[in-house]
């Protein structure tokens, strides 16, 4: 059983900085592309930020010289450390990933339950 956690979310001011981490658990052999998304109220669940095993990462624009994406390969964890944060930023954020439970099995999509983050004054 493979589950993904993702912790970090809270409430910041404008301007503030929030770091969100993703935990993979369980039967886990590789972890090809991890991600993060979002979802605000209203509005559909939209990418945020993407990095693959080899470290090569993609941003959407509106996050791009605020938002930084890292892992670690050896744990199965993911950071987004979000600088410069707006109130437009405000949404649940969910932690993806692509990965095989086992050396032959094929590639499959988790998500992680969300963690909520509030910009207000």
């Amino acid at each position: 059983q493979v589950q993904l956690v993702e912790s970090g979310g809270g409430l910041v001011q404008p301007g503030g900085s929030l770091r969100l981490s993703c935990a993979a658990s369980g039967s886990i052999f590789s972890i090809n592309a991890m991600g993060w998304y979002r979802q605000a109220p209203g509005k559909e669940r939209e990418l945020v930020a993407t990095i693959f095993s080899g470290g090569t990462t993609n941003y959407v624009d509106f996050v791009k010289g605020r938002f930084t994406i890292s892992r670690d390969n050896a744990k199965n964890t993911m950071d987004l450390q979000m600088n410069s944060l707006k109130p437009e930023d405000t949404a649940v954020y969910y932690c993806n990933a692509d990965l095989r439970a086992f050396r032959y099995s094929m590639y499959r999509n988790y998500w992680g339950q969300g963690t909520q983050v509030t910009v207000s004054s």
